[in-house]
């Protein structure tokens, strides 16, 4: 199914989602690569506080090219998202909702997206140039010292990204592969 959303989605509307539900998403979402992630995760394990309200938000696990001039934003492809695994269910048991990225999720996760009724898509790789036509807005808003891994919260329009991995724990990876094979 295509759908346009906006971005931060209530818990009814993530929990209507499903893996291969193609969706363009409109409002704010932040960026954070591993770095910022690890940061994060440390932050919280030490009794701090995030640099933002994770509570309900979704994450582009993404690092961008330096903006040329008259662009908001250089290049935004998604990052691997495997290489955040470590700390995703941490932040999801502090609210995070959404992530959008590349690639398989561990286990853990798939556990922590069904346990925290969150969602896992992705954005396609290698279309970072035109990806970046999508974001309107974009400001570092906390660990500035990590350059394009800093956090940045961004106003996107119509960003294209398809669900992967939904509350259920349905996984587009997994039935994808399994359809290919039963149609052989």
């Amino acid at each position: 199914m295509e759908r346009r959303l906006n971005v931060p989605m209530s818990d009814e509307e993530i929990s209507q989602l499903r893996a291969g539900d193609m969706l363009y998403l409109t409002g704010t979402i932040y960026t954070a690569r591993d770095a910022a992630h690890k940061r994060m995760y440390e932050t919280l394990n030490e009794g701090g506080k995030l640099p933002y309200d994770i509570e309900g938000s979704f994450v582009y696990y993404l690092g961008p090219t330096p903006a040329k001039p008259g662009q908001v934003i250089g290049s935004a492809g998604p990052t691997t998202s495997s290489r955040m695994d470590k700390y995703t269910p941490l932040l999801l048991s502090k609210g995070l909702k959404g992530m959008i990225g590349k690639g398989k999720r561990s286990p853990e996760v798939v556990s922590a997206i069904k346990e925290n009724g969150a969602v896992y898509m992705a954005a396609i790789g290698g279309l970072g140039a035109l990806l970046s036509k999508r974001i309107v807005q974009s400001e570092v808003i906390a660990y500035d010292d990590l350059g394009t891994e800093a956090i940045r919260k961004l106003t996107v329009e119509d960003l294209p990204v398809v669900v992967i991995i939904d509350t259920e724990g349905n996984n587009l990876y997994e039935t994808a592969a399994e359809s290919f094979f039963e149609s052989l």
